[in-house]
């Protein structure tokens, strides 16, 4: 189905805006240190893993991909010394409520259109495959929440689990670990800044540039770092396998709505953007 194909190419830039704004929010950080978790990376780790249960470092690295072990090791398992994955969840929800509310106000949250998206959302989830995905399938044995915006963003995250792990099968398809998913991805202008890809990550400038130096061999980087005609190749080989693994609801939601939906997130995406839901300096301007 065409509409199927383009939305999962557009997927990052509209509905993925209204999950990943909550990891740059400040409610973030309160709500789940109020649970009793440290703040700063172990808010991030914890509160996105809790749905897999009281995992090991090693299962959040595996299936969070281009983070550094090290750097997870820091804060997993002790996270779930500190509070219990049900209690992160309760404080996960809580921190998406003030946050959209900050950002888009209670009017819009409250309108005809954010139920309506809600409810489409929630529809195209109905499609999701949950085999061989094993962060969406911790999100998706959780309780769906009341409140009109909430069941979007719910609806919203499990769609963008699902083609997480679709895309990370497609990257271990390819060949390309984390570290070199991360710079191949970060060379395509697309993504994080790679300052803010290596700080973010957890990666060292000479863990970094020992990746770089490995894919230039490869032919997949030039001597400027940026991608060869094989590193092209490459990266929209990933892409097309993720978006082929990833269509699933949106061809159960049928053209038609998963048009309007993608007309209902679009607004919302921006207003949050513009209400200031992302620093500076920290993804490319090809995001």
């Amino acid at each position: 189905m065409g509409e199927a194909s383009r939305v999962t190419g557009r997927f990052r830039g509209t509905f993925d805006v209204l999950h990943s704004l909550t990891y740059f929010a400040p409610e973030t950080e309160a709500a789940l240190t109020d649970a009793g978790l440290r703040p700063g990376r172990m808010t991030y780790f914890a509160g996105r893993a809790a749905p897999m249960g009281a995992v090991s470092a090693g299962v959040v690295a595996a299936t969070f991909y281009n983070f550094n072990p090290e750097l997870v090791a820091r804060y997993i398992p002790r996270a779930w010394t500190l509070a219990t994955p049900d209690r992160i969840i309760e404080a996960r929800f809580e921190a998406v409520d003030a946050t959209l509310i900050r950002l888009l106000g209670k009017d819009t949250l409250d309108s005809e259109e954010v139920a309506e998206a809600a409810e489409l959302a929630r529809a195209a989830t109905g499609g999701c495959r949950v085999d061989g995905r094993p962060l969406y399938a911790g999100h998706a044995d959780l309780d769906w929440p009341s409140e009109p915006h909430l069941v979007l963003w719910h609806a919203i995250t499990l769609l963008r689990e699902h083609r997480g792990d679709g895309h990370i099968a497609a990257l271990v398809l390819n060949g390309l670990g984390g570290l070199d998913a991360l710079v191949t991805h970060t060379a395509t202008g697309k993504g994080f800044q790679a300052a803010a890809a290596k700080a973010s990550r957890g990666w060292s400038d000479e863990q970094w540039d020992a990746a770089a130096e490995a894919l230039r061999e490869k032919g997949v980087l030039d001597a400027e770092g940026g991608l060869t005609e094989a590193g092209n190749d490459l990266r929209e080989r990933v892409e097309a396998a993720t978006n082929a693994a990833s269509t699933g609801p949106w061809e159960h939601l049928g053209e038609e709505k998963t048009k309007r939906l993608h007309e209902l997130c679009g607004p919302l995406s921006r207003q949050a953007v513009e209400a200031g839901a992302f620093p500076a300096n920290v993804f490319s301007t090809g995001r």
